[in-house]
């Protein structure tokens, strides 16, 4: 199947109330018609999701994103023509159209406009604002390609289309413009100098409480998890590699040499600890990484991700 014919089937799919997985720069998404509540509650389901975490709509163009808001101030303009298409979530109060099962029964909306081909080709071609998690079932790792998303969630998909590994490899930064203030909820590699470098200064969100509506997604103090128990270990150098432990009978450890660089850290990151799970260790170690905003995000989905957290 061609990926012309690829897309057009996923676009009757999404138009009829389907579930289709698709790449974006980050991770997969599952995605489903963010106006139709019935075929939101099926992604609820497919990922075991509580409803208590909001769903980020994904748009092709500024142009549908005030479509799906009620308000777009001057900030969410100049973030916009700056970051995307791009890994950036803007939240802002909902449009009525809007089920309320997307947002967790708030007013307000995360938007995005991805920044990959395949996931802007497929929104443009349902012209329809697309509700998408992150293609796994809920706390679990997220997936970067299509075969994560096949082992993760099988057949509670109608469709998973392969674009290739993604190539951020962690979730969206998502800022909140509902206020009066900028609110930083979820970092990413997006960082809060690169935001406040164009709208001053942000404040950074509190943590959620688990049970309750979050203003985002990503906000539980459990998530991003794979199923190996995953510990942060006491410094040492290089920081951020990844080590696997076996059994007693096993003792010695596996090293697996991560990036120096953020980005690149970033990118291999969710990849590396699929793979580390499939080894079925008895413990993955990963060393922590720097205390700088670059790798805000990544300490941030680490931290949420280990069964046990050692940092001197």
């Amino acid at each position: 199947m061609t990926k012309t014919s690829t897309i057009n089937l996923a676009a009757e799919l999404l138009k009829a109330g389907r579930l289709v997985a698709f790449p974006t720069e980050t991770v997969y998404g599952l995605g489903a018609n963010a106006l139709d509540a019935k075929a939101v509650r099926r992604i609820f389901q497919a990922k075991g999701r509580p409803s208590t975490s909001p769903l980020i709509v994904h748009v092709s163009s500024r142009a549908m994103a005030k479509r799906v808001v009620a308000k777009w101030p001057p900030t969410a303009e100049k973030l916009a023509k700056q970051f995307w298409p791009g890994p950036l979530t803007l939240v802002l109060p909902k449009a009525k159209q809007v089920p309320t099962i997307v947002t967790a029964g708030l007013q307000t909306v995360g938007v995005r406009m991805p920044a990959h081909p395949i996931a802007l080709a497929l929104i443009r071609k349902t012209r329809l604002p697309l509700a998408a998690p992150s293609a796994n079932r809920f706390t679990e790792l997220s997936p970067v390609t299509a075969e994560q998303v096949t082992k993760g969630l099988g057949t509670a998909v109608d469709l998973v289309i392969d674009g290739g590994p993604s190539n951020v490899g962690i979730e969206s930064t998502v800022l909140s413009l509902a206020g009066s203030t900028p609110i930083l909820l979820r970092p990413g590699m997006i960082t809060r100098e690169h935001i406040e470098a164009i709208i001053g200064p942000i404040e950074l969100a509190q943590n959620a409480k688990d049970g309750e509506a979050h203003a985002s997604p990503g906000q539980h103090s459990r998530h991003y998890s794979p199923r190996t128990p995953l510990r942060l270990g006491a410094p040492s150098k290089p920081a951020g590699t990844v080590y696997l432990w076996w059994s007693k009978k096993r003792p010695a450890q596996f090293p697996i040499p991560m990036p120096a660089d953020p980005a690149q850290y970033a990118a291999q990151l969710y990849d590396t600890l699929h793979r580390a799970d499939e080894l079925h260790a008895r413990e993955i170690v990963i060393e922590p990484v720097p205390n700088t905003g670059q790798w805000d995000g990544i300490r941030d989905r680490l931290l949420r991700a280990a069964t046990q957290t050692i940092i001197a």
